[in-house]
């Protein structure tokens, strides 16, 4: 199921990155500060959680794509998926508190870097209270089971960092 076994995580590299990741910054950062987005999770005069539907970024169904076909093969399953996702931009200074992401039905949980400066915070996981970080790079989607508890550190750098989160469950047929 899991690449890293010990920790329950998987890592995958989106091999179009430079070109997607550069077009997504873009598209970002002119819809960022729309008045009718949905944001969630206010930490530090910090919204977490910034929702962009995806239709509204050109390069979001390839990466939403590429997701989806991660974590059916980290499920190992055939069965349709469907994803929750959101944008999480931390400033110089910004970390994003221990949480977990098993609230609902959810399979798994996910987190695909399109910015990472560095010193800008990597991913830590924490299992029977021993923490596994893992480092940040732009491109990669790295998968975990959606009960690890897990934050990520300080942005140290001088630039912010953008990520989008990411929850995966089974499609409900309709």
């Amino acid at each position: 199921m899991f690449h890293n076994q010990e920790f329950e995580y998987s890592t995958f590299t989106l091999h179009t990155v430079s070109s997607i990741n550069e077009q997504t910054l873009q598209e970002y950062k002119k819809l960022k500060s729309a008045d009718n987005l949905k944001r969630t999770h206010l930490f530090n005069n910090r919204y977490e959680n910034i929702y962009i539907e995806v239709n509204l970024i050109s390069t979001l169904p390839e990466i939403i794509d590429f997701a989806i076909s991660c974590a059916k093969k980290t499920l190992n399953t055939t069965r349709e998926l469907s994803v929750g996702f959101w944008f999480n931009d931390m400033p110089p200074g910004s970390i994003t508190t221990r949480h977990t992401h098993d609230d609902d039905d959810e399979l798994l949980s996910g987190v695909y870097y399109i910015k990472v400066p560095e010193n800008s915070g990597n991913l830590v996981l924490i299992k029977n209270r021993i923490e596994r970080e893992i480092e940040s790079n732009a491109g990669e989607l790295i998968l975990f089971r959606p009960d690890c508890l897990h934050e990520v550190s300080e942005n140290k750098s001088t630039e912010d960092r953008l990520s989008i989160g990411m929850n995966f469950g089974y499609k409900k047929s309709s």
